[in-house]
């Protein structure tokens, strides 16, 4: 299971890659593999705004529908528009082709809140 050193966690299963002010949003590998097949993915519209640790949208499994917490406050600046016919790009590749959202980032203090790669692994049993 991939962990990338390169990232941020949320204890909701989200990680976040930061470039200045933009973060890109999407779930984790131990996420979606604990939810197994990913049929449908529910993103929210460009220029909506959140807060952290506030619900922006779902991803529905075969099985079950899990919400998607933000891991740090933020504009939608775009998404994922392959989701919509592709979601299983969440089980296959989720830190590439699985990304979900790009945000401008509001309260960059925010990002202290996050786990490290290592803080995240123990949370994953890893």
């Amino acid at each position: 299971m991939q962990f990338p050193n390169d990232l941020k966690y949320s204890k909701e299963h989200t990680w976040l890659q930061v470039e200045g002010d933009t973060g890109t949003i999407g779930i984790t590998e131990f996420a979606q593999s604990e939810l197994g097949e990913i049929v449908y993915v529910d993103l929210p519209s460009i220029g909506k705004s959140f807060n952290q640790d506030e619900v922006f949208g779902s991803v529905e499994a075969i099985k079950t529908v899990s919400d998607l917490f933000m891991p740090v406050s933020g504009e939608v600046i775009s998404f994922n528009t392959q989701l919509k016919n592709e979601p299983t790009l969440v089980n296959e590749k989720s830190y590439t082709g699985g990304r979900m959202l790009k945000i401008k980032i509001s309260n960059t203090e925010e990002l202290s809140a996050l786990l490290s790669v290592e803080q995240y692994k123990e949370i994953a049993g890893n």
